[in-house]
């Protein structure tokens, strides 16, 4: 499949982007920061990256967020090792890293987009970001609206914990992660969350990503970029 030559996450709306640190309680850390054109007040996304740091994809991400209109971060949670750029093979680096550090480390992130003027706050994350959006949306209030792409489930007697809203997407080639689906519907069931589940077709792990050529689904990533557009413009621009 031929991949995109530009960034088709895009809406059309003027945008900034940044290269930013971000405050955490051991120092900073590194992000991209993207928001709409002219600045000022308007709601907030936090982007967590695949397991395979912060890559241009994850820009891409944020950029099409700010160009419909909400101040975008995404954090780079390689920063203490040096950075996703200083890495040669990522995946085991950030599965030797605690849990709870990249959590916080998002939650950090929440902080500091309400530092820029971000009004309600969202949370949208990939793969490996799929399962710390999970993970962020039961440990903050300050969520109100959480889009886990093909994220691993968070620990089922947390699922009460979450506040806000969730709609989770899933490809419906993607056995490993889709294993979890019917605990986590019957978990959210149970504690009454507000959420929607949807199994793209024809679709597998990772299809979202434009950049990734053996994993990339245009229909299915485009209709999914639709659905999650939707969902965070009715829970956060509210």
């Amino acid at each position: 499949m031929a991949l995109p030559s530009s960034n088709p996450l895009l809406a059309g709306g003027k945008t900034e982007g940044s290269d930013v640190e971000i405050p955490v309680a051991d120092g900073n850390i590194s992000g991209y920061l993207a928001r709409p054109a002219g600045g000022g007040a308007a709601p907030g996304v936090v982007v967590i990256h695949e397991n395979r740091g912060l890559q241009p994809y994850l820009r891409d991400v944020a950029d099409g967020l700010a160009s419909s209109g909400y101040i975008a971060v995404a954090p780079d949670l390689l920063s203490r090792e040096g950075g996703t750029a200083t890495i040669a093979d990522i995946p085991p680096v950030l599965s030797e890293i605690p849990r709870e550090r990249h959590t916080a480390d998002a939650l950090a992130a929440i902080a500091y987009l309400q530092s820029q003027g971000a009004t309600r706050i969202g949370i949208i994350g990939f793969c490996f970001g799929g399962g710390v959006t999970w993970r962020v949306a039961t440990e903050s209030a300050d969520i109100a609206a959480a889009v886990p792409f093909y994220g691993s489930n968070p620990p089922l007697e947390a699922v009460p914990n979450i506040k806000g809203a969730v709609h989770a997407c899933y490809g419906e080639k993607d056995e490993r992660i889709n294993a979890g689906i019917d605990d986590i519907t019957a978990a959210l069931k149970a504690a009454g969350t507000t959420s929607d589940l949807k199994i793209y077709p024809g679709a597998g792990h990772a299809f979202h990503n434009h950049t990734n050529e053996d994993r990339y689904s245009a229909e299915a990533a485009t209709a999914a970029w639709a659905d999650a557009l939707a969902f965070l413009g009715k829970h956060l621009n509210g």
